[in-house]
């Protein structure tokens, strides 16, 4: 039997699963914690614990494991940059991984993990079976994106293919992280909708609380904050869909829950796409839901 395993990398926990190549059926899923706190190291090693383990219960041996990671490979200096697990940038962690674990391995991002599970094995193979341009977006504490050609994923020249989070959508916005202002990430991720809320209100409330108090019809201030969503959301969808005019747009994270996106967007969307107003793109929502960055973590291997 052939199998996929895949492996997602996450600040607080490390995922991995096995799964039939033929089926997709899953024949274990196991979770232990990453321990970032005691550093890169340690990572590398609780990866390989993780294959040891998963190897002794399943009596299987991969050939090839695929890893969904908080940050991007560098295909010039095979280093990781950009991860929010800050002890992982400049490491050679495809290198050290594979001295660990003794086989080769794949590495993604992790929305484009999970564009590339939504697309080969979730809801745009369900509705979009012909698709073949995904753009995956997730929404939630940042923002991110990921682009899926032909079922495979496009990394590009620097690594950093669909990296939507960091296109500069407000001139004079908030600083972000990155070094720029006005990033995607700093205008609609959950964070930065609750700030605007707050300087509009002067109250500090959640996101879901802001949504709740929208839907209730009763704070104008959660009105606002929705049209500023959906239009900012709008505007910079229009810039992924003038350049590669995906067939399926995918949205998670957890403003990714808002129906609105769905519906609004679209409709904001038609103010800036280069096709005469005319959208028929479908946004969708995920089908795998937090299961999609280690199932894109599997399918990165399914060639070897």
């Amino acid at each position: 039997m052939k199998t996929l395993w895949g492996i997602d990398l996450g600040g607080t926990k490390i995922e991995g699963i096995v799964m039939n190549a033929d089926t997709n059926e899953i024949l274990l899923r196991k979770r232990i914690p990453t321990e970032a706190a005691k550093g890169y190291e340690h990572i590398v090693s609780q990866i390989a614990r993780l294959i040891d383990m998963i190897k002794d219960e399943t009596k299987l041996t991969p050939t090839a494991v695929g890893f969904s990671t908080p940050g991007a490979l560098d295909p010039t200096t095979q280093t990781m940059k950009n991860c929010n697990t800050t002890c992982m940038n400049g490491q050679r962690m495809k290198e050290d991984i594979e001295k660990a674990i003794g086989v080769p391995i794949e590495i993604a991002n992790d929305a484009n993990c999970f564009a590339l599970a939504e697309a080969t094995m979730g809801i745009v193979k369900d509705l979009v079976p012909d698709a073949k341009v995904v753009f995956g977006v997730i929404m939630g504490t940042g923002v991110g994106g990921g682009v899926v050609i032909n079922g495979q994923v496009l990394n590009g020249r620097h690594g950093i293919g669909g990296e939507w989070g960091h296109n500069v959508l407000e001139d004079d916005g908030y600083e972000c992280y990155c070094g720029k202002r006005g990033c995607n990430e700093t205008v609609f991720s959950g964070p930065s909708l609750q700030r605007y809320y707050e300087k509009l209100s002067g109250k500090s409330l959640t996101m879901k609380e802001i949504y709740q108090n929208y839907k209730e019809g009763n704070d104008p201030y959660a009105t606002a904050t929705l049209k500023y969503l959906t239009k900012s959301f709008g505007k910079a969808i229009s810039y992924i869909t003038n350049v590669i005019d995906p067939d399926a747009i995918v949205i998670g994270g957890g403003v990714g829950n808002i129906d609105e996106i769905y519906t609004e967007g679209p409709e904001e969307l038609k103010n800036y796409i280069f096709n005469s107003r005319v959208v028929e793109t479908p946004f969708l929502k995920p089908k795998l839901g937090d299961s999609a960055g280690v199932f894109g973590a599997a399918e990165l291997v399914r060639g070897y």
